[in-house]
């Protein structure tokens, strides 16, 4: 994954691959590669509790579906930083927003 359009990371497509995600004042997160079918699905362990799953979809016209899956969140817990998921949640909502509607299609088309 290029950190152009998301995180710096260390991420390489290995299954069981450990990396980091470099989540800016948050400092480091752990992850680890879980699913791996290229070049239409990767999955990953973020951090303690999430998993992330990006996957493409070839359609017609030379178009691509993307859908990115973010799943684990419980409003009873709260992230290794000490934030409850809740708040994490409504941020990561506008940061996906922008990530997926914004960054990615800018990197793609450059």
């Amino acid at each position: 994954m290029n950190g152009v359009w998301w995180m710096p990371n260390t991420f390489e497509p290995i299954l069981g691959h450990d990396f980091i995600l470099q989540t800016g004042h948050f400092g480091d997160s752990p992850c680890k590669v879980t699913e791996l079918d290229p070049p239409n699905r990767v999955g990953f362990d973020w951090g303690k509790d999430w998993h992330l799953t990006f996957e493409l979809k070839k359609l017609e016209d030379r178009k691509t579906e993307f859908t990115l899956i973010h799943s684990g969140w419980d409003a009873e817990k709260v992230t290794e930083f000490g934030q409850p998921h809740s708040v994490v949640r409504g941020i990561m909502d506008g940061g996906w927003e922008k990530i997926v509607k914004e960054n990615l299609p800018a990197y793609i088309e450059a």
